[in-house]
């Protein structure tokens, strides 16, 4: 028999949305318009908030571009999921300001499609945005009292090994290198012994180089000799002062060259 236009609501049978039509201009004939959403691939968070500050900043780029100095990953010697939900949350591909960075985010890159089977961090080095609120860069993320004690002891933790690091790096140093003309008494002096005496002479910061007998004239020659000095322990008049205290052997003690390392 004849029927008006039924509408059935199914989805409860199907687990999602769908509409479904009876109609009489095919008896008994039951069409279902079916609608199943595509699959969203995973997107990345909207946090850029990270323990080393705001990774869509600059600030927060180099902080972290620091940290990976001198690693390959985020933990340990293999990549983890603190390497991808760092990756993440980097809005896009660093530039080469930041070289450590850079090379890291490059080689994460290279691995993601197998990112599921990676092992689990056993840090958080991503914030959520409820955790941290606050606007200004900090170079490791917000103080908010309101942390979780695990951010706060990582944030500790970090903060300890970059002041390491920085403590690590030498003090520049300032060298120079001295060029001396020690003139003898007469021809008759031996230079040998004159060269010995020279090199006799020891100090702290001081490095003595090659040298040369260079004529004088009359058959007199000088020694000519090289050495390098640490500025704030050595002076050229406190060499002068230990050369020529071998009166016997040193006439003078002249500066021939003197120039910054």
């Amino acid at each position: 028999m004849p029927c008006s236009a039924v509408e059935m609501d199914i989805e409860p049978f199907l687990g999602h949305p769908a509409e479904t039509t009876l109609t009489h201009d095919v008896p008994l004939h039951e069409v279902i318009k079916h609608h199943i959403p595509s699959q969203v691939p995973n997107s990345r968070p909207t946090s850029t908030k990270t323990v080393f500050g705001d990774v869509s900043s600059a600030a927060g780029l180099k902080a972290l571009d620091d940290f990976l100095a001198d690693k390959s990953y985020m933990e340990g010697f293999e990549p983890t999921q603190a390497d991808t939900a760092m990756f993440d949350a980097i809005p896009s591909a660093p530039s080469s300001t930041f070289p450590h960075l850079l090379r890291w985010y490059n080689h994460v890159k290279s691995f993601l499609r197998e990112r599921a089977n990676l092992p689990s961090a056993k840090s958080q080095f991503v914030l959520d945005d409820e955790e941290d609120d606050d606007d200004d860069i900090d170079l490791f993320g917000s103080d908010d009292e309101e942390d979780s004690a695990e951010v706060e002891k990582l944030k500790e933790q970090r903060l300890a090994e970059y002041a390491a690091k920085k403590s690590k790096k030498p003090a520049l140093i300032a060298k120079s290198s001295i060029l001396l003309d020690v003139k003898p008494w007469d021809d008759e002096t031996d230079m040998a012994k004159v060269e010995e005496c020279v090199r006799s002479v020891k100090m702290e910061g001081l490095l003595w180089g090659q040298s040369k007998m260079v004529p004088v004239g009359y058959g007199i020659q000088k020694l000519q000799i090289g050495c390098v000095v640490e500025d704030e322990k050595v002076g050229t008049d406190l060499l002068e002062e230990a050369i020529t205290a071998f009166e016997e052997y040193v006439q003078s003690v002249d500066v021939a060259a003197f120039n910054k390392v």
